[in-house]
Parts: C-alpha cells; sequence; structure tokens
C-alpha cells in the first residue's frame, strides 16, 4: 500500500499563487509516476501534471507555463505542484496520484483531495 497526504490549497485572489505538497509513504518503491489531477464541480476528474521516476514532466496545455511540478524523483517520495498566475477556471479540488508497476501488478493510488479556490 502506498498512502498520499496532500497539502496546501486555499483561497486566492486571481493572479495570486500557491502551491500544494504530496507525501508518499508506504511501498513507495513501486512508484514511477507522481501527478496532480483536478475535478470541478459537476466535471470529470482531468490530469494536471505529471512526474515520473526519471525525471519527465507533462503538463494539461491550460496550465503550461502557469504551473510547475517538481518532486524528490527517482525517490518518489513527494511531489509539489506550484501554481502561478491562478486564474477562477482553475477552482477545483486538486488530488495527488501515484501509480506504478512490478511485472504484471499495477499500483494506483489516490489523495484525499484538496481545495482550490481562486475567486475573480
Amino acid at each position: 500500500q502506498v498512502q498520499l497526504v496532500e497539502s496546501g490549497g486555499g483561497l486566492v485572489q486571481a493572479g495570486g499563487s500557491l502551491s500544494l505538497s504530496c507525501a508518499a509513504s508506504g511501498r513507495t518503491f513501486v512508484i514511477h509516476t507522481l501527478a496532480w489531477y483536478r475535478q470541478a464541480p459537476e466535471k470529470e476528474r482531468t490530469l494536471v501534471a505529471s512526474l515520473t521516476w526519471d525525471g519527465k514532466t507533462n503538463y494539461e496545455d491550460s496550465v503550461k507555463g502557469r504551473f510547475t511540478i517538481s518532486g524528490d524523483n527517482p525517490k518518489m517520495k513527494s511531489v509539489s505542484l506550484q501554481m502561478d498566475s491562478l486564474k477562477p477556471e482553475d477552482t477545483a479540488v486538486y488530488f495527488c496520484r501515484a501509480r506504478g508497476e512490478v511485472g504484471p501488478t499495477i499500483y494506483d493510488y489516490w489523495g484525499q483531495g484538496t481545495q482550490v479556490t481562486v475567486s475573480s
């Protein structure tokens, strides 16, 4: 098992910044990707940014140039999301996700989520 604990988030005005952190514990050696997802009310959960054990990053188009994902790869015990130039449409619950594979076994874990609210 892998446990994910998120911190950060809160309320900020448009144009402001917030930082999210996610700490992983347990069988972290199985993790090859840590990622942030978000889910706005009545919308699907979607990928915001991801980080692989070898340092590859990927961003959703709307956050490119504004958000930065970083972590302690290759240990994969923590990941952060620096969010700058926030917009009201960034308002959502943000979730940390850990994924990994060992042989035929796929590991997939989620944090409990943290609210980010951007006021206009």
